[in-house]
């Protein structure tokens, strides 16, 4: 676990682009996920809810291949079994997903799992204590992606920085101006949906959320 974990907080840190199916027309799905990689994105999460299996596997390799070509962590949203299917390092599980167990369970010792806390240190500890490899925090901001999401407060961060030893992802309304301050409370990384895939120029957008990792180093 040490070893994991260990490498999670070298992995997860700096930008962590999700990727939207409204966003991102299917026809050039992975060329726009590539975009946001040569911005300077150094996670990638493909989150896709549709029934459609062969296309979510086919998008998930293609963009496993941009992410290995670019240095990248692929992060599969929800879907353990895909993630095992095409080997991915790493999955998310919201808190009406698959248990942490079972998920390592069937992944193994080796594959990331990042788990989404809200607004709540307590589920953040369970998580840490159940296995998770990372913790995700938000909405710190209104969001057009989740606007039913619960607002959570800067301070949590900085909660969870001195209570947990695991990376911390800060999402939700995260802009180029607001990101710094997320930073400085305590994110490791800051997860971006529509701040990158809704821009018109998509490269350019994350690198200007990249600038923000460089700026605090």
């Amino acid at each position: 676990m040490h070893d994991r974990r260990d490498r999670a907080r070298s992995l997860i840190r700096g930008l962590y682009a999700i990727t939207d199916a409204e966003l991102m027309p299917e026809l050039d799905f992975v060329t726009r996920a590539e975009a946001a990689l040569r911005g300077g994105a150094r996670i990638l999460q493909y989150r896709d809810k549709s029934a459609d299996i062969e296309k979510r596997q086919r998008q998930a390799i293609g963009l496993l291949s941009v992410c290995i070509r670019h240095g990248a962590t692929l992060v599969i949203n929800d879907d353990v079994l895909l993630a095992r299917r095409i080997g991915a390092p790493a999955v998310h599980l919201g808190q009406g997903d698959m248990s942490i167990q079972d998920a390592r369970a069937v992944l193994g010792p080796e594959v990331l799992i990042g788990v989404s806390c809200h607004n709540s240190l307590e589920l953040a500890i369970k998580a840490q204590l159940a296995g998770a490899d990372y913790l995700a925090f938000g909405a710190f901001h209104a969001s057009s992606t989740k606007p039913e999401a619960v607002i959570a407060a800067p301070e949590l961060l900085h909660s969870a920085r001195r209570q947990l030893s695991l990376p911390l992802v800060a999402i939700g309304g995260v802009t180029p101006e607001n990101g710094g301050f997320l930073l400085r409370a305590g994110a490791d990384a800051l997860a971006v949906v529509s701040g990158i895939f809704a821009a018109e120029d998509i490269e350019a957008a994350a690198r200007r959320f990249a600038r923000l990792f460089s700026s605090q180093a």
